[in-house]
């Protein structure tokens, strides 16, 4: 087994379940050489993608496609939009996540139009300190 410098350890090919190993089978070749946390979010995204139904799975794969298809420039501001997402505390996600599930499509669409100028003026100008930071390194 290898090891990475934090500790957690690579798992070989034959250690995954036969689930896992066909759902992960593309990445194979090179499973051994990816780090470990690379391979844990593999597998966590394998358990999830079990756990879908055969509708959610062709969904994922349409929102998949749909994205290896958008320019380089729209991936990076989708990929911003992320880790802006991921800044929110859980609460917070938890209830925009809500809010959003309450609209119709059409109301989808129209906070899509407005926020995404505003996400993406957030993105460049990097998360805001949280309570208690200067938002200064100490120097």
């Amino acid at each position: 087994m290898l090891f990475a410098a934090d500790g957690n350890t690579a798992s070989s090919w034959d250690q995954l379940s036969t689930e896992e190993r066909e759902i992960l089978k593309p990445f194979q070749e090179r499973w051994i050489n990816l780090a470990p946390e690379r391979q844990e979010k593999l597998r966590e995204g394998a358990k999830r993608w079990q756990s879908m139904t055969p509708e959610q799975r062709e969904q994922a794969r349409k929102r998949y496609e749909r994205y290896r298809q958008l320019p380089a420039e729209e991936k990076e501001r989708l990929r911003r939009r992320h880790e802006w997402f991921k800044s929110l505390s859980p609460e917070r996600r938890a209830e925009l996540r809500e809010k959003w599930q309450n609209m119709t499509p059409e109301e989808r669409q129209r906070i899509r139009e407005k926020r995404w100028k505003s996400h993406d003026e957030y993105a460049e100008r990097g998360p805001r300190p949280r309570a208690g930071e200067s938002g200064r390194s100490g120097r």
